[in-house]
């Protein structure tokens, strides 16, 4: 989620030594193409194809803290673009509305809106609407999730990085992502009531929670994970890969030693996520 700023800059490291994508990983770009529009504003897409397509394409939520903004796509979205497009991927930059505008509940809906968007319009950009994977980091792993948990879900694979997975159960059971202070910046884009009580804001994070949406029909589903995030605690990713055992879906948990909230799991999180959707959706 956030540090907003500090996972914005995931670009200061090595991928953001290249975040420049060069006309040799990218063959063309498409920008600010409208997936959806509601109440006068329009939620808009990059495409980034690559010079030499594998047939396959990555959505990458472009999100921090449940922000969203087309100045991330330049900053450190150019970084992660580049590993992808080496590999032949066409890349799907989703933006997303910004909380505290925007409401999670609104964000998973727009975010799902423009995955169906993505399979519908495969073939105009080059792709094969079966071979497609989602990706992102922090609230964008978190919504990757949620994408993969939807009922008929457009997505064949899923790698998070660092995602929130239940919120009903922050770091131990029975502990509500509300509850912690080190949270307080990231509440308001739940949209509570102020009067809302406990089992109301249990219904709403059991709502928000991808480890609910996990049945046996998940796609393939990476996770990677620092074990020193102060963010968002190890245990998170731990009880997704229970749950993902439990219901018999393909999954990885990569755990990165010394990583926090920050370059240190990010940047591993993407090259490991490349080789996911390598072996998930070309093979």
């Amino acid at each position: 989620m956030r540090n907003t700023m500090k996972i914005h800059k995931i670009a200061s490291i090595a991928l953001l030594a290249a975040a420049l994508i060069s006309s040799a990983s990218a063959q063309s770009r498409v920008t600010d193409i409208v997936y959806m529009k509601s109440g006068g504003a329009a939620f808009t897409m990059d495409v980034a194809k690559p010079a030499k397509p594998n047939r396959a394409a990555v959505i990458f939520m472009v999100s921090g803290g449940w922000v969203s903004d087309h100045s991330m796509i330049g900053s450190f979205g150019a970084a992660v673009e580049k590993p992808f497009l080496e590999a032949g991927f066409t890349v799907i930059e989703v933006v997303h509305g910004a909380q505290p505008r925007y409401k999670v509940t609104e964000i998973v809906e727009q975010v799902r809106t423009a995955a169906r968007f993505v399979q519908v319009h495969a073939s105009e950009y080059g792709f094969d609407p079966k071979r497609i994977g989602v990706t992102g980091i922090s609230s964008g792993g978190h919504l990757s999730l949620m994408i993969g948990g939807m009922p008929d879900s457009p997505v064949s694979a899923v790698a998070a990085i660092a995602p929130p997975t239940d919120l009903n159960n922050w770091g131990q059971p029975d502990s509500l992502f509300t509850d912690k202070p080190e949270l307080a910046t990231f509440v308001p884009a739940l949209g509570l009531d102020p009067k809302a009580t406990k089992s109301d804001i249990g219904a709403l994070a059991q709502k928000l929670s991808p480890i609910n949406l996990v049945t046996a029909k998940f796609p393939p589903t990476l996770i990677v994970q620092g074990d020193d995030d102060k963010i968002v605690p190890l245990q998170q990713a731990q009880i997704m890969d229970k749950a993902l055992t439990k219901a018999g879906v393909s999954h990885r948990l990569e755990v990165i030693p010394g990583g926090g909230h920050d370059d240190k799991t990010f940047t591993p999180g993407v090259i490991k996520a490349v080789q996911w959707f390598k072996d998930k959706l070309l093979n």
